[in-house]
């Protein structure tokens, strides 16, 4: 029974000390904390066939056991090695140091582990210590044994040449032979036992410690060195196997390699069910490699050991890919945390043809990761201090994005292990934002290949918005993924990137140029609304078209906390600075053109909603506030909804239609309205009057604030519409029975208003049009009776974030991780965020967002509640930074704008 603390005599067969003249432990090192509960001994069987038990706490997690088994050891190079057992499946998987062990081994009594080399280096030479060299000559022995580590005959006979020198000494051909005959090193090995004899008479004078050096550098040569092969077939139905090294992706038919796929000419690597893919770099032939493995375990386990290969091999070296001929300059500088060394990892510089480039805009984001928090924090899997050492990338966050249930046990050591550096956090905003505008261009550019498909679009209009999104999605899938992979590596991260205001200034067009060919085609306008009504098409399309210009208020809003993390001393606060005003420099010239486009996006998006009205999206017209006011009548308070422009007011009822449209009954022009509080007048609470053309309109709201926010921006609206040259003229449909302001009132029906305080639908329970107009802005607004303005719009433009959360509900009691977005007023959950669409919806307008209070027996940190009425949600978030930036983001929902406010806020730090 091996207890904490007892180290083993590794290595004694060398006649060494028992430090065999190394390194031991570092100073200070201690032996991994037990968590408290009942031991359980778990049974390792080591690479000299010896087999240890070790008394583990039932609550340890996968770290504790393995770093016992180094400290047993006396091994520093940890990082090399890895703890292997057989599933319930029969199939060999890797120990997961982050997870208990008790989730992941249900017999642990029956079970043997096995400590065995999990990463291959390419270099021998990268092994540093003797005792490392001599468990990797242990590795190689068994390998050839089973026949893993295939090769020729040579090749074989020299490499139990170097072993057979380090087990019994010099060569004497009375004890090598008989030594042969006793102990079996490769098949067939009587048949070589003359030439291993041979390649022995040549190693005199050879220490053990030598021969395992020129045994590493015999094997590491070889093709099948630290390959395990993984059964699959193409598509074809041809029989291979797949393997991962510290190069890249590799295919095996039989032993023969027939490919390999380098790291640098891979841009992702996934699974779906049992098909594992590769998408490649779109400088090589094919974009997609597709190769189905026996089942969907078999494919998952093999993506996880790509993922950790890559994560651990990408630290030593950076492949240098090749410039690609987009619109773009990049360079990425790294930060060596240990030594303080900054060095250019690659610059990149792109000849640029036929387009003329402001100059160059500077995103300069700096994560400095404080080296107390983060140095080991994800060496196997703990958070130790290792002040000088080399930090691994073992255990990578592309890992981690998983959504099932976690117990609050794994989840805050998890969260104990997340740095909370403020330079880090906002680097890692940055990341998860950057996966979600990836998304969006991705499907714009599956849009445009539906387009491609129609005879009814103009070329124009497919050169324009090819020309326009294709290099920005080019350029930013290349930054996500060298964005993903230092952050991963725990390197400080400065990233310089251009971007061009010719291609954002191209974005307005891209809308207006799609509209006015859908006005001319039929057919583009069903195929656009046909698209639209996709479950990946969450938000409405133009949303989607304007996402870059929106990304770069974004960035704005990074450096912008940046700056204010650094102090004005730091030596990056200048570099931060001057990129800031950069990108202020850009948004100014393009604010302008930003609002303009803003405004006509909503003016098309209600266009859609409304029934009774047409040319509403024409030149000078603004949508200044829609939402719900309850009309005074004959009958009482009726709810109606109302939409404010700068020329006209309309009010409408929701129709009872496939579509869910709004019914436009009457319309009120601004020119010489007046307003005034009629609260004591009428006796209705939060009530005001509007008078126009000798007629009067009483109308209710939900609450002072909201009445105090119609009434200024009525206000405002009828100073502007002084300035409106007749835009109301036309602005009512002539086939629909509407009425101004001059005319009788139409009798509206009751029927209109059932359901007009019921929930709103669920995301995945509408079909056809109503999962999408369903949950539009406007309609949200109906349910909830409350109201938005244009600069509510505005602030949810800066106000987008992205990233992982736990939810629970008011009366479960796990906590359920998942990937949200929010956006457009309403959070949107994924399960991870590599999946095509949300799995749900949540709007945000009329929640609200307080802390979890003690009453509620939520005894976490980090925890938010989100409330309306009898729905009550809690999100716990990663770290104090981001729950600070959920609750900020999430209050620009729950809380409408006044003008006045608007005008005098300040971001909080």
């Amino acid at each position: 029974m091996v207890e904490q603390g007892q180290t083993s005599l590794a290595g004694q067969r060398l006649g060494a000390p028992e430090t065999l003249g190394i390194s031991t432990l570092e100073p200070g090192h201690k032996p991994p904390a037990m968590p408290p509960g009942r031991l359980v001994p778990i049974r390792v069987l080591l690479l000299d066939d010896s087999e240890e038990i070790f008394d583990i706490s039932h609550r340890a997690s996968g770290r504790v056991l393995f770093e016992t088994v180094c400290l047993h050891l006396n091994l520093i190079e940890g990082d090399y090695f890895g703890l292997e057992f057989q599933s319930h499946h029969r199939k060999m998987v890797w120990l997961d140091l982050l997870k208990p062990i008790r989730k992941q081994i249900t017999r642990p009594k029956h079970t043997v582990l096995r400590f065995v080399v999990k990463f291959f280096p390419p270099d021998h030479s990268l092994l540093l210590e003797e005792l490392t060299r001599y468990l990797f000559a242990l590795q190689v022995r068994q390998d050839l044994a089973s026949g893993r580590l295939t090769c020729s005959d040579a090749s074989a006979s020299l490499l139990v040449s170097h072993i057979i020198q380090s087990e019994i000494g010099d060569f004497e051909e009375t004890q090598c032979r008989q030594h042969l005959l006793n102990t079996n090193y490769i098949p067939d090995q009587m048949a070589l036992m003359d030439k291993i004899m041979e390649f022995h008479h040549k190693h005199i004078g050879q220490t053990p410690a030598e021969s395992d050096y020129r045994l590493l550098e015999v094997a590491s040569r070889l093709e099948m060195y630290g390959i395990r092969l993984h059964p699959a077939k193409d598509r074809e139905g041809t029989k291979l196997s797949l393997a991962v090294a510290h190069g890249g992706v590799l295919v095996f038919q039989g032993h023969n390699r027939i490919n390999n796929f380098n790291w640098s000419k891979i841009r992702k690597l996934s699974f779906k069910r049992r098909r594992f893919l590769i998408k490649l770099r779109q400088n090589v032939n094919q974009d997609t490699l597709e190769f189905l493995m026996a089942s969907r375990d078999c494919c998952k386990m093999f993506w996880k050991v790509c993922v950790e290969y890559h994560a651990f091999f990408r630290l030593f070296e950076e492949p240098r890919p090749k410039p690609k001929p987009v619109l773009f300059l990049v360079t990425f500088i790294c930060v060596n945390l240990s030594v303080g060394e900054i060095h250019t990892s690659h610059i990149r510089t792109i000849n640029i043809k036929g387009i003329c480039l402001r100059p160059v805009l500077m995103i300069f984001i700096c994560a400095c990761l404080s080296f107390s928090e983060v140095t080991c924090a994800l060496v196997n899997g703990h958070a130790e201090d290792c002040r000088g050492a080399t930090p691994s990338p073992l255990i990578s966050p592309m890992l981690n994005d998983t959504g099932a249930i976690r117990t609050d046990d794994e989840e805050d050591n998890r969260r104990k292990n997340c740095p909370t550096d403020n330079a880090y956090c906002i680097a890692k905003e940055l990341l998860c934002t950057e996966r979600t505008y990836l998304k969006d261009l991705e499907l714009i550019t599956s849009f445009q290949g539906v387009l491609d498909k129609e005879d009814c679009v103009p070329e124009a209009l497919k050169t324009l918005l090819s020309s326009t999104y294709e290099p920005l999605h080019s350029h930013h899938t290349h930054f996500l993924q060298e964005l993903e992979e230092r952050l991963s590596l725990q390197y400080c991260v400065f990233v310089i990137l251009q971007a061009l205001s010719g291609q954002l200034q191209m974005i307005s067009e891209c809308v207006f140029a799609l509209e006015r060919a859908c006005v001319a085609s039929r057919r583009l306008e069903c195929v656009c609304r046909e698209f639209e009504l996709q479950k990946v098409c969450y938000i409405p399309l133009n949303v989607f078209l304007l996402s870059p210009l929106h990304r770069l208020l974004h960035y704005r809003q990074i450096l912008d906390r940046l700056c204010k993390h650094y102090p004005p001393t730091h030596t990056d606060y200048s570099d931060c600075r001057a990129a800031l005003d950069d990108v202020c420099e850009l948004e100014a010239a393009l604010r302008p053109g930003l609002e303009q486009i803003e405004n006509y996006q909503k003016l098309l998006e209600l266009q859609k909603d409304l029934i009774g009205v047409e040319h509403l999206a024409v030149a000078g017209r603004q949508l200044i506030r829609l939402g719900c006011l309850s009309k005074l009548s004959g009958k009482g308070l009726q709810q109606r909804m109302f939409f404010l422009f700068n020329d006209v007011l309309l009010y409408s009822t929701r129709g009872i239609t496939s579509a869910n449209q709004f019914t436009v009954h009457r319309q009120l022009p601004l020119h010489g309205m007046t307003i005034r509080e009629s609260e004591d007048e009428w006796g209705v609470p939060h009530s005001f009057t509007l008078m126009v053309q000798q007629q009067s309109l009483v109308v209710a709201a939900c609450s002072e604030s909201e009445m105090e926010k119609w009434m200024e921006d009525l206000k405002m609206a009828v100073d502007m519409a002084e300035e409106c040259n007749g835009l109301t003229a036309d602005l009512l449909s002539a086939s629909k029975d509407v009425k101004s302001s001059g005319a009788s009132e139409v009798v509206e029906s009751e029927d209109d208003l059932c359901g007009s305080r019921t929930s709103l639908p669920r995301n995945g329970n509408n079909s056809g049009n109503t999962l999408n107009r369903g949950n539009t802005t406007a309609h949200v607004c109906w349910h909830r009776n409350t109201s938005v303005s244009m600069l509510d719009f505005s602030i949810a433009i800066e106000n987008k974030l992205s990233g992982n959360l736990l939810r629970k509900f008011k009366n479960s009691n796990g906590w359920q991780k998942l990937w949200v977005v929010f956006t457009n007023f309403t959070l949107f959950f994924y399960k991870t965020h590599e999946d095509e669409y949300p799995l749900a919806s949540l709007p945000l307008l009329g929640y609200s967002v307080t802390h979890a209070g003690e009453s509620e027996n939520i005894h976490k940190d980090h925890v938010f509640k989100l409330h309306f009425k009898s729905h009550i949600y809690y999100f716990r978030t990663e770290s104090e930074y981001f729950f600070e930036r959920w609750m900020t983001v999430i209050r620009s929902a729950t809380v409408s704008a006044s003008r006045t406010r608007y005008l005098n806020r300040t971001e909080p730090d």
